[in-house]
């Protein structure tokens, strides 16, 4: 399965990259968090509790299902001020 997983915010700048290309066999959106956590360094950040994640610019929980093809968004907490 190839997807296209997307970083916003302070992730984005933690990793040093806005986007990239993942194969994988993910069944649900945290499956794939999983891989990139498992990289160590930085992305472990993407193991946070509160973050948020979308899968084809719709919010989502991490138990959804993926599919190949999906673009999958990951982003922290929005905060209003």
């Amino acid at each position: 399965m190839k997807i296209k997983a997307i970083y916003f915010a302070r992730y984005r700048e933690l990793l040093g990259v806005d986007a990239e290309r993942l194969e994988g066999d993910f069944k649900v959106l945290d499956d794939v968090r999983q891989a990139l956590v498992a990289r160590g360094g930085v992305y472990a950040v993407l193991a946070e509790q509160n973050l948020m994640c979308a899968r084809n610019e719709e919010l989502c929980k991490l138990d959804e299902p993926v599919e190949d093809g999906d673009e999958l968004a990951f982003f922290p907490p929005v905060t209003g001020g």
